[in-house]
């Protein structure tokens, strides 16, 4: 085993937990081959620092790293997206969606779980972001990217849904779009505060298991914000009462169990 190989080793055990398919994954997936060339600018408290040098060895640590700094864009926390993907429970085979994808490293390491069998559409909505996935992802034969906005349809049929921008409402198009215990899992994001990612996993046509996995600060996903159903969040993500969710429902009139409510969906307290 070579250096690099070794640091990114360590880093998966590092970012992975105890899932032992997503550390296999993101040890098998070079973050460098997604970053563009070194040195790399990562991020801190007090802005971006550059690395070093354009040693691969200093991405192998649980930091962001800027992928467009004038857009504040970024390659994503490893141990938050190792956590995200943990819980999708992805199998062989599967069909999944990405969104948000940008350079295309998440792509990667979905489309590793998913195996030969498996298929990944990635939709990145950054032009520039979208050629270098496209790019980065030619070795993928089960790999497709699609450089327009995820949050309008047509999304292909799904068992998994992967978002990476946040939004303040689960879109019609997403839910619509998963299969029979198909899982979404994306940023829902009020405007001041942290948001937390929801893992909805479809077991009716109108009804779906939920839950918030973690909280979260994403960039805004086009096409997926109202006003004022953020301002709602924003209430009930400062309260702490968002840990309670454990449904979705959509098409229905909100009972006493609802937490928050969009046009036409509601978080509830009430497992299904």
């Amino acid at each position: 085993m070579d250096r690099v190989t070794s640091h990114r080793a360590f880093y998966a055990k590092l970012v992975a937990g105890s899932d032992a398919r997503v550390e296999a994954a993101f040890a098998a997936i070079p973050r460098e081959q997604f970053l563009g060339p070194g040195p790399w600018r990562i991020f801190t408290r007090n802005g971006t620092i550059p690395t070093p040098s354009s040693d691969p060895a200093f991405l192998y640590q649980d930091l962001l790293v800027s992928l467009q700094e004038a857009g504040g864009i970024n390659n994503g926390q490893p141990s938050l997206h190792a956590a995200c993907i943990s819980a999708l429970n992805i199998q062989e085979g599967e069909t999944i969606t990405h969104i948000g994808a940008g350079a295309g490293y998440y792509t990667a390491i979905l489309a590793k779980l998913a195996g030969p069998t498996g298929r990944v559409n990635a939709f990145e909505i950054e032009k520039q972001l979208a050629a270098q996935a496209a790019a980065n992802l030619t070795g993928w034969p089960n790999v497709i990217v699609c450089d327009r906005s995820g949050s309008i349809a047509p999304i292909p049929a799904s068992d998994v849904i992967y978002v990476n921008a946040g939004a303040t409402d689960p879109l019609a198009v997403w839910l619509d779009a998963l299969r029979p215990g198909g899982r979404l899992m994306f940023p829902l994001t009020p405007d001041r505060v942290a948001g937390a990612m929801l893992l909805v996993k479809r077991a009716a046509a109108n009804e779906y298991e939920a839950r918030f996995v973690m909280q979260v600060v994403f960039i805004p996903c086009v096409g997926a914000r109202d006003p004022a159903t953020a301002k709602k969040l924003s209430a009930g993500f400062e309260d702490g009462s968002f840990k309670n969710v454990r449904s979705l429902h959509r098409n229905t009139s909100p009972d006493d169990t609802c937490w928050v409510a969009g046009a036409d969906w509601w978080l509830s307290t009430a497992a299904l």
